[in-house]
């Protein structure tokens, strides 16, 4: 793989994080999540975390200089040398010019920005369907991958939870919130043809093997 930065684009539930952690394996690259780093903020409650539990909670984006502050320090570590993945950043033209300021200085080029594309109602359904072993972390989804006892983990009986941020009408805000605010990323990247969009509607299986190849290529 030649880019030294790649950066996954896609609505809430378009199977970024599947996919990142795919491509993250096979190249042996950082997959770096800016959604894992939030939610860990607020599970230990830091300023950060306090900051930023809020307007997650109300499905907004969380401020770009809480966001970009923590971008920039996870990227200059050595493990991200080689290369690293963005997964859920940028998400703003603002944060995406932060983002190109900050590899130029690293001498790393432009980025490659895969958009993964779903349609909105399988979205809906794909995040208010989630459901998590609250004992062993197992996921499942009431539409695509149930329980065989409702609201129990196959696995250990733990009781299966919900996220707050996944009812339907805090998906509704998200939706609109990345429609709003995200989308015009897509016309900015493709201005520098850096751009590249898969169809997400799929299985994640022969996502990854397309994504694999044409990473491989680029």
């Amino acid at each position: 793989m030649k880019s030294q930065a790649l950066i996954f684009l896609g609505a809430p539930g378009a199977g970024k994080g599947t996919q990142a952690r795919e491509v993250s394996q096979y190249f042996s690259i950082p997959h770096i999540s800016t959604g894992d780093m939030l939610r860990e903020a607020v599970r230990e409650g830091t300023p950060l975390g306090l900051e930023a539990k809020a307007k997650m909670e109300a499905g907004e984006l969380v401020p770009d200089e809480v966001v970009c502050g923590i971008v920039a320090e996870r990227i200059s570590r050595p493990e991200c040398a080689r290369g690293f993945i963005l997964d859920g950043f940028p998400r703003t033209i603002a944060q995406a010019e932060f983002v190109d300021r900050l590899l130029r200085e690293k001498g790393k080029g432009s980025p490659l920005v895969i958009d993964i594309e779903v349609d909105r109602e399988l979205l809906l359904k794909r995040l208010t369907g989630r459901r998590t072993c609250a004992l062993c972390g197992e996921l499942y989804n009431v539409y695509f991958h149930p329980p065989r006892a409702e609201g129990v983990c196959d696995k250990d009986q733990g009781k299966l939870l919900q996220r707050a941020d996944d009812s339907e009408e805090t998906i509704r805000q998200r939706l609109l919130a990345y429609e709003k605010q995200t989308s015009p990323l897509i016309d900015y990247y493709r201005r520098q043809d850096v751009l590249r969009q898969i169809d997400g509607n799929r299985e994640p299986e022969p996502i990854a093997k397309e994504l694999i190849a044409l990473l491989g290529k680029a």
